[in-house]
């Protein structure tokens, strides 16, 4: 099925009762006639005699729903979802009749209905749930960029800088997700590929249950894509060009084929052109300035195939490929300038290129029983990453020695995993999980230079994971709570130039645990706590020299080991009938062996700087996020976030070992203006304070975009037009440079205009196979230069 709907929210009318009346209570479960799958998010209202609403809510995930504290009195009882025909019956409350429970409520799909159009709310829309906050993808979102990594920074206590490189509550060591899965692509990359028109919701799970993978200090970004499993044929076309110093073009084709027992899926999406970068560096003690000028290249083709297979009503078997093809990288160069010494400028041309190919077979096998709920998924996940690095250098100038050379750097990366998952719903309040899963990596990387300074080498990394886990939970009236504990089993093995360099094997338990009390519909609290951990990425252990510039070498350890994380985090939700919500939450953690960035003299170059990684003593970080979700008029609506971040920063750079109080705080605010059903406009400003890490001190940034939508062709087409960053202000600019006293800025293309057009076709209502949610690929650990 592939739909996104508007949520309503509902109201109680003031009405007058005696106090000594009855109060009833309303609880059932909405499922798919067809299907004979629950329906989650379906409307539930009760309307009295006159038809003037009383109360209502929607069902939760599994379909079920409770409606509490109804007045005595006769009623019409009301289920209705997009897509399906609604559900109307007359009920009574009395004092003999006050707790009804209406059951299992069938749905039958409404094929007048079912136009194939794609039903995208509005606005978009913010839920906290038990264990992750969910952004339901409006499409005033979707009109402020062609891709996921344009409308990041639209969500709370999401940041992507100029890079693409995406940070959650401030912190870089996050998961990327996409269906609850990863996809083994560079997270730049991929949300840059994914187009905005794509994404359902968008979920920050900031305090991971032990079901998931328990990597990644800051959480989980998950990203949800539109589904599409209806019977014939149907699809959705996107497209757009984005103008500014260069032309971008973008495009998506999803299509699905319906029939029978089976069903064919596909989508292909492409991505072609050039992004500029340029910043300025200058060091007042050595009198020089150093100077970037570089265009990255981009051209991406990512498709997709798959089969569902329907054996019967509680057998599916499922595969699919997903087929990622890259080739691109910058294209520029890095000067040196002596403004009183011209005779000592040095400029270093760079040709960078990586060609790879990323490649992902998955196959699912989901069985259920008899029970409501009771079931259990087998999948298994292959990948394969096969790229070519091709560099060149040349030097000009006061080259000192320095001569053109080229390096090749070949990469060659299989990963394995497998996963069981079962779930049983114990009784009407009770659930248990349990899953095991296992995850193999072995990467083998080899780099040639033809410069003879440097040494031809290898590097072999090994890592293999068995976990075990473990959920149980229980929901009462108000209260809910769920306890879970993950045991796993790390085995790594690097070998550098045939010899063994690194090798570790260590046993550890994950627990987490969730509270949650809702004292009325309007009111949400919780308590959560977990255990995570942040392993080192391939980056920080490979020992080969990744990035070269005349004053700057990185070179990872491969003596690194993990660092982990004690997470603790309380939200609270209110919400305002039908204006939205507003949400505060405080978060404390404890990291333990945390990784950071080593900045020292390179022994080898005497004046440059050796950028690596260490682990170093244990460390604190808490923070506060606000957010509100709130329609003023029938046409003016906002959503909006502030959030401040603490953390003392310890590292080495240099010879001094510093720590390093940072407070920083962020502040967003997006609004949308209805201007008729089918014309709205958009307004969005971001605005980040100063901040310290241990290399620099950043400036305050800000920008603005604004933009507008337009839907005709009785809304299965739309055009959109951005205007990003206005004013041309959003650029990363430094003070008290570290070890060596420098100040500078870096500017990325960012002053765009953006056109784009989305079309959907097709018809009919099915679900495809839903796999499970979960993690594994992998997050760096203390920041990236």
């Amino acid at each position: 099925m592939k739909q996104l709907f508007l949520i309503i929210t509902l109201f109680f009318s003031a009405q007058s009762f005696a106090g000594n009346e009855p109060f009833g209570n309303i609880t059932g479960e909405v499922i798919d006639e067809e299907l004979q799958e629950p329906i989650p998010y379906a409307t539930v209202i009760i309307n009295d005699e006159e038809g003037n609403l009383i109360s209502g809510n929607t069902s939760s995930a599994d379909g079920s729903f409770s409606i509490e504290k109804i007045p005595a009195g006769k009623y019409t009882f009301q289920v209705q979802f997009i897509g399906y025909k609604t559900f109307s019956k007359v009920i009574d409350i009395s004092s003999r009749n006050f707790d009804l429970n209406m059951g299992k409520i069938y749905l039958e799909p409404d094929v007048a209905m079912l136009d194939g159009v794609t039903v995208v709310a509005e606005r978009t829309t913010i839920e906290q749930r038990v264990d992750r906050k969910v952004i339901n993808v409006g499409k005033d979102l979707t009109t402020t960029g062609a891709s996921a990594s344009e409308i990041m920074n639209n969500i709370p206590s999401v940041n992507v800088d100029q890079n693409g490189n995406i940070a959650l509550r401030g912190n870089s060591n996050v998961k990327i997700l996409v269906d609850g899965r990863p996809t083994n692509i560079d997270p730049a990359q991929l949300l840059q590929q994914i187009p905005s028109t794509s994404i359902k919701s968008i979920e920050l799970i900031t305090n991971p249950s032990a079901k998931y993978n328990p990597e990644g200090m800051s959480g989980i970004i998950n990203i949800i894509l539109h589904k599409n499993a209806n019977d014939g044929f149907n699809g959705n076309l996107n497209g757009g060009v984005t103008i500014g110093e260069n032309t971008r073009y973008n495009g998506t084709l999803d299509m699905n084929y319906r029939k029978g027992k089976f069903n064919f899926y596909g989508n292909i999406g492409g991505q072609e052109g050039s992004r500029n970068n340029s910043g300025r560096i200058f060091l007042p003690e050595e009198n020089y300035r150093q100077a970037f000028d570089i265009e990255n290249r981009r051209s991406s083709l990512l498709y997709k195939v798959g089969v569902d297979f329907y054996l019967d009503d509680k057998n599916t078997f499922s595969f699919y490929t997903n087929q990622n093809h890259y080739d691109g990288g910058p294209l520029g160069s890095l000067r040196l300038i002596y403004p009183n010494n011209p005779e000592l400028n040095l400029i270093q041309s760079l040709d960078l290129n990586f060609d790879n190919i990323n490649a992902t077979y998955n196959f699912a096998y989901d069985h259920k029983f008899d029970q409501e709920g009771h079931k259990i998924l087998l999948e298994v996940d292959y990948n394969d990453f096969d790229e070519d690095e091709n560099s060149t250098f040349d030097f000009s100038g006061n080259t000192n020695g320095l001569s053109a050379y080229r390096d090749h750097v070949k990469e060659k990366r299989e990963n394995i995993t497998a996963n069981l998952d079962y779930e049983n719903p114990l009784s009407e309040r009770s659930t248990l999980e349990m899953g095991a899963e296992a995850r193999l990596l072995d990467t083998d990387n080899a780099f040639s230079s033809t410069n003879p300074a440097f040494e031809n080498s290898t590097y072999n990394y090994k890592r293999d994971i068995y976990s075990f886990y473990t959920t149980y939970g229980q929901n009462f009236e108000k209260w809910s709570y769920q306890l879970g504990a993950r045991l796993e089993n790390f085995k790594v093995n690097a070998i550098y130039n045939g010899e063994e360099v690194f090798t570790d094997d260590y046993f550890t338990v994950y627990p987490s645990g969730f509270l949650n009390y809702n004292p009325s519909e309007k009111n949400t609290y919780q308590l959560s706590y977990s255990r995570r951990v942040d392993r080192p990425g391939f980056g920080q252990v490979n020992p080969i020299r990744e990035v070269s510039s005349p004053r700057l070498t990185i070179s990872g350890n491969p003596e690194l080991t993990p660092q982990f994380t004690n997470s603790l985090e309380f939200n609270y939700t209110r919400k305002f009938e039908t204006k939205g919500s507003v949400g505060a939450g405080v978060f404390f953690r404890n990291i333990n062996d945390e990784i950071s960035q080593v900045f020292v003299e390179d022994p080898n170059d005497p004046g440059s700087i050796l950028l690596s990684f260490d682990n170093l003593e244990d460390n604190n970080s808490y923070g506060l996020e606000l957010s509100a979700n709130y329609k003023f008029t029938k046409w003016w609506s906002t959503n909006s976030g502030f959030e401040v971040y603490s953390q003392k920063l310890k590292g080495l750079v240099g010879t001094d070992y510093l720590e390093i109080d940072n407070t920083a705080f962020t502040a967003r605010s997006s609004h949308t203006f209805k201007a008729s059903e089918r014309l709205s406009f958009q307004l969005f400003g971001f605005y980040r304070g100063k901040s310290k890490n241990l290399q620099m001190d950043m400036e305050p940034m800000y920008f603005v975009n604004m933009g507008g939508r337009y839907s005709f062709w009785d809304n299965k087409a739309s055009l959109s037009l951005n205007f990003n960053d206005v004013f041309d202000t959003q650029e990363f600019s430094f003070i008290n440079g570290r070890p060596m006293p420098q100040e500078g800025w870096f500017k990325g293309e960012t002053q765009t205009v953006y056109l784009g057009f989305t079309y959907r076709f097709g018809g009919g209502k099915n679900k495809a196979l839903q796999r499970k949610q979960r993690d594994d690929n992998q997050a760096e650990g203390g920041g990236v230069f």
